[in-house]
């Protein structure tokens, strides 16, 4: 009797193992999709509007500027030459503050979709200008000579600005243009001011930008001190980027989140500066940018939901086959092998039936369909297999817990070890609790085996 137990046993673990590769492929499949989904998302994005980055308002001032120096010639005699170089200042607001709603809609390619937003920012602050003296200088006492200035904003998709802003400068009302004017990033928007708009002194400026996009939006902290809030109907939102915000509320009706930095806290300024010169010079490499960010999030990813769930594939069949060859051991009623690997599987197929209904139904209602599918055809083979309905409506009951566990697990993500390894203890409680009077070296005997195990 132990030779056949144990050879019994060996050939259920060969099956478990074997029905690894239906798993497999099923979340091979999980895999294409993915990558099915991305390319969607990579589609709309080519032919709309991607992922959204801003960063300015900011001043730049160009100038020419004519020095003199004094050299050696080849036959070391001083002499005096004369040089002109072209250069530009960036400044940058004292004060900017930043207002945003976004609102959110979804586009479709197929059977997939993406989340895009609409946003409209209103954009606010005062800037410092400095005097023609204050102008970087390459030598004491050369000659300056101003050209126009302009307000210069980037724009990581500029097919996302729906109406062209017009920029409030002090009482003037300019209209902005199509690129930014900066040598690193060329995609954006500016306005240029006349001569008499950068006397200087303190003068105030705001606009208005409705700017779509697509996953993302986020902005760079460039003035002295910064002041941004974002709000949204959207109630699934992730902060990134260098900063968090200072304070936020979340709820079913949305979010919205403030922050507050200065330049203290920020290199921007300096990375900002740092990318000019370097694209002045035509080196191609440049750093990123301190940035604030938030990213819309999807609450059910219905592909990484399975494809986690997929990952219990494995669980699933090893305590299904644990509790079949339990009821062998305290029933003494032989269970084929094959009969292990149907079961086994109509186990595997529960996930693929999980994603294929998920790319069209909500998960939840998808989840629901497939587990009850699977749980009834188990449930009614299995009262045929061991010649009792009611045992098959135990072990089907048996799987409604399992199903509503792994679904807990897959809905909380970030205490999944932990119901996880309870399940699994409870799983082990109760195999021991049941065979705690069976006599293992003398399995022949019918006294040895509990009638009714507790």
């Amino acid at each position: 009797m132990q030779k056949r137990l144990l050879v019994k046993a060996f050939i259920v673990g060969v099956l478990m193992l074997l029905l690894g590769i239906p798993l497999a492929m099923i979340q091979s499949t999980i895999s294409e999709r993915i990558a099915y989904r991305d390319e969607a998302a990579r589609s709309i994005a080519a032919d709309s509007v991607g992922q959204q980055q801003i960063y300015g308002p900011v001043l730049v001032m160009p100038y020419d500027e004519v020095y003199t120096v004094e050299e050696k010639d080849k036959d070391g005699k001083p002499e005096i030459k004369r040089y002109r170089k072209h250069s530009r200042h960036l400044v940058f607001p004292n004060q900017l503050d930043v207002q945003s709603n976004l609102g959110t809609e979804r586009r479709h390619r197929g059977i997939h979709q993406v989340l895009m937003f609409n946003g409209a920012h209103k954009i606010s602050g005062d800037f410092i200008l400095p005097t023609m003296s204050e102008l970087p200088h390459t030598e004491s006492g050369s000659q300056i000579t101003p050209d126009r200035p302009f307000i210069s904003m980037v724009v990581a998709d500029v097919r996302g600005v729906r109406d062209i802003p017009r920029l409030v400068w002090g009482t003037r009302s300019i209209e902005f243009e199509q690129g930014s004017g900066l040598h690193s990033s060329r995609q954006g928007l500016h306005a240029t001011l006349a001569m008499e708009d950068a006397a200087p002194g303190a003068i105030t400026f705001s606009f208005n930008l409705n700017l779509a996009g697509m996953n993302s939006q986020a902005f760079v902290p460039l003035a002295r001190n910064n002041r941004f809030v974002m709000s949204s109907p959207w109630p699934h939102p992730q902060f990134t980027g260098r900063f968090l915000p200072e304070q936020y509320n979340l709820s079913d009706k949305g979010f919205q989140a403030v922050w507050r930095i200065s330049s203290l806290a920020s290199e921007a300024q300096a990375q900002l500066r740092q990318r000019e010169q370097s694209a002045g010079q035509g080196d191609a490499s440049l750093g990123p940018l301190d940035t604030i960010m938030a990213s819309f999030i999807e609450p059910v990813n219905v592909y990484s939901m399975a494809d986690r769930a997929t990952k219990y594939g494995l669980l699933f069949v090893a305590l299904t086959f644990a509790a079949f060859f339990l009821f062998e051991v305290m029933k003494r009623l032989p269970i084929h092998p094959v009969q292990y690997l149907l079961v086994g599987l109509a186990l595997a197929l529960f996930f693929l039936l999980l994603v294929s209904l998920s790319e069209h139904y909500a998960f939840v209602a998808s989840y629901i369909a497939a587990s009850a599918a699977c749980i009834v055809l188990i449930g009614y083979y299995l009262a045929h297999v061991m010649h009792d309905w009611k045992r098959g409506a135990g072990f089907g009951g048996a799987l409604c817990g399992l199903y509503g566990i792994l679904f807990g697990l897959l809905n909380s993500e970030n205490n999944a070890l932990m119901l996880g390894a309870i399940l699994l203890f409870a799983v082990l409680a109760a195999i021991m609790v049941a065979t705690r009077k069976v006599d293992w070296y003398n399995l022949n005997n019918p006294a040895t085996v509990p009638a009714e195990p507790a």
